[in-house]
């Protein structure tokens, strides 16, 4: 079986792409009744008395209630609520230009919560030491809280290895590839 054909893109209701599952987990839900299938694979599934082609885009026959679950606590989730920002100089940082400052310093009781946690670019960090923000003389662009949002699914997959069944489905942030290959149109 080719490699795209073990994947499968699962879709709402409304056809938006939820995540990416294994051509196994499709069949599962597609013998269960809980998927249709829109889009297939030249791939077969061959047994004794079936032969089923393997679906590449699959979607769900009801709507799901996502619940409202809190967001979970962690580096990313930090940084992504405070807009990969220091929260002191206010510079947009990649992920590994952050890292994550205690406002109140745990030396002096701060605890690691959402409300005492806040991204900081390494030079601030460094100048903020183990101090406050007062006694540093930093101010903090906003005051950090427990997010109310919930993560939005992100599906990240190369353009070069995207099926040419998902196409019509997923979401393109830069240019797909041209005819020529070499992704400028």
């Amino acid at each position: 079986m080719h490699v795209d054909a073990t994947r499968t893109l699962l879709l709402s209701q409304g056809y938006e792409p939820i995540k990416i599952i294994p051509w196994q987990r499709a069949m599962t839900l597609l013998t269960l009744d809980k998927v249709e299938v829109i889009e297939e694979y030249d791939a077969e599934i061959r047994a004794t008395s079936l032969v089923i082609k393997v679906p590449s885009v699959v979607r769900l026959r009801k709507t799901f209630r996502r619940h409202a679950k809190p967001v979970k606590f962690s580096r990313v989730n930090i940084y992504a609520r405070d807009g990969y920002r220091c929260q002191y100089c206010g510079t947009r940082c990649s992920i590994d230009e952050l890292t994550y400052d205690h406002v109140t310093p745990r030396s002096r009781g701060g605890r690691t919560t959402w409300e005492n946690i806040v991204s900081c670019c390494y030079d601030c960090n460094a100048i903020k030491a183990n101090r406050t923000p007062a006694e540093a003389r930093m101010t903090l662009r906003s005051m950090p809280a427990r997010p109310t949002w919930i993560p939005a699914v992100q599906i990240r997959i190369s353009t070069r290895s995207v099926p040419d069944a998902w196409r019509d489905y997923v979401y393109w942030t830069g240019e797909i590839d041209s005819e020529d290959g070499s992704g400028v149109v």
